[in-house]
């Protein structure tokens, strides 16, 4: 069962059985001392704290596979190298969260591959202080990056118990540049603009309009497109006049991005 079971969890190298015979030992423990067994992928029950040397080996390790993959910005290289990933995971991870690969964190969602975000935040040319707008705040390690690079980070989650895990997050209180919403990122922050940078870590199936006006004049987005399992990386630049110069670069695959916001407690779980 347990073979079965990492295999459709597509964990690689042994990490699928270590995953699940930890967290099948966990949930052993909880019933036997009658503790009420979270689901899996629920973080704030199961997270670790502890930054050890071997974690901090490991990030160097993690920092130099993405360099040799072509993350050339010191800054984005420097923010992963000294935000404890493992912070944001289950602590059923702890052995393999310096992986470069997604896992789940949670609510059909998952922690992005850290080259995706490197990648997604070199295209950005963050500069400090500048305001970003974030879609799909998730566990916030994409945030938190963004944050270290010393922007100020406005992040939407639709998700009410992602929103509500982060809240609850002391980590997150390291940076008092991040602000966190409960809501629809198609609608983005309008209150709140406009914003030097947007960035969308869920695979949009077309360009959101609004985001598009809450973009400064010059103003950059970065988002995947696409529907199905892959999508092509584009990076919007706001003209004068309100057109947007696209760019185009490599292809991933994400999480799709959905309207409205989950478990707002309307009846189907879904508010528009």
């Amino acid at each position: 069962m347990i073979e079965i079971v990492a295999e459709k969890l597509q964990l690689k190298n042994g990490s699928g059985k270590y995953l699940l015979k930890h967290l099948i030992c966990t949930k052993l423990h909880h019933w036997s001392t009658g503790r009420r067994p979270g689901a899996i992928g629920h973080l704030s029950r199961m997270r670790t704290f502890e930054d050890t040397y071997r974690h901090k080996g490991l990030r160097k390790q993690l920092v130099d596979t993405i360099k040799q993959k072509g993350i050339t910005d010191e800054r984005v290289l420097n923010a992963i190298l000294h935000i404890p990933r493992h912070f944001f995971m289950d602590s059923a991870f702890d052995k393999i969260a310096y992986e470069d690969r997604a896992f789940p964190i949670g609510e059909g969602q998952t922690i992005s591959q850290p080259y995706t975000v490197a990648y997604q935040s070199q295209l950005l040319e963050i500069k400090p202080y500048e305001k970003v707008l974030e879609i799909g705040t998730g566990s916030a390690y994409q945030a938190c990056v963004l944050a270290e690079m010393g922007a100020q980070v406005y992040t939407i989650e639709r998700q009410k118990k992602l929103f509500e895990t982060n809240k609850s997050f002391l980590f997150l209180k390291k940076y008092l540049s991040l602000k966190f919403f409960y809501g629809d990122g198609f609608e983005g922050l309008p209150t709140y603009g406009p914003f030097d940078k947007v960035i969308v870590t869920a695979a949009a199936p077309f360009i959101p309009p609004k985001l598009v006006e809450q973009l400064k004049p010059g103003g950059k987005m970065v988002i995947p497109v696409g529907e199905g399992n892959v999508q092509r990386m584009l990076r919007l630049t706001k003209q004068p006049d309100g057109t947007t110069r696209e760019e185009i670069f490599a292809d991933f695959s994400f999480v799709p991005m959905l309207g409205g916001r989950e478990g707002a407690g309307n009846g189907n779980g879904r508010e528009k």
